[in-house]
């Protein structure tokens, strides 16, 4: 059973927790709820076609084992300089100081591929040694840009060799995020 712990607007306030956690990251609209939502078999976290909508630090708990975190998007939002300014300080925060956090999911739209806020977000994981994974999100959908970036482990030393393909309309590809995550 999964439950919505809360949402929360700094680090600070986030739970001291002792179970393993994993956080899931993205350019606004990317798909990062719907995804979440897909992998747990749940509607608990909230969806919407608007941009920008996750802006606190959403955290679930899974069965008393396993904390999922929803981060705010970054990218596309329409919000102040300042507030983006503001967000990404606190994603920086989250995962340099966040010792409970297992693995990051750093989620791409399949149909747009890596922008540079993306790979902005993987240099800094490489630099800093926080392990993530790339998961392309709505494989289901046509692919409208061609000349993708294509991602490879030996640029990103933090970067998990797997890169996984999902869809969460179509509830594909969640398998392999169940076994990470250790959902059954």
């Amino acid at each position: 059973m999964i439950k919505f712990v809360g949402g929360f607007d700094t680090v600070a306030a986030l739970p001291n927790t002792q179970f393993p956690e994993y956080a899931f990251v993205g350019r606004s609209n990317v798909g990062k709820s719907s995804l979440i939502n897909a992998i747990v078999g749940a509607n608990v976290a909230r969806t919407s076609n608007t941009p920008g909508r996750t802006q606190t630090l959403n955290l679930f708990n899974l069965d008393d084992r396993v904390m999922i975190m929803d981060l705010p998007g970054y990218g596309y939002a329409r919000v102040s300089r300042a507030d983006a300014a503001r967000w990404l300080a606190r994603l920086q925060e989250y995962l340099l100081t966040r010792r409970q956090l297992r693995r990051l999911f750093v989620l791409i739209d399949s149909r747009i591929g890596v922008r540079a806020s993306d790979l902005e977000l993987m240099g800094f994981c490489d630099v800093h040694g926080i392990v993530y994974q790339v998961v392309y999100t709505k494989k289901d959908k046509r692919v409208r840009e061609q000349n993708q970036c294509v991602l490879s482990h030996d640029s990103h030393p933090a970067m998990m060799a797997d890169i996984l393909e999902t869809s969460a309309e179509k509830k594909s590809g969640l398998e392999p995020l169940r076994a990470i995550i250790g959902i059954k």
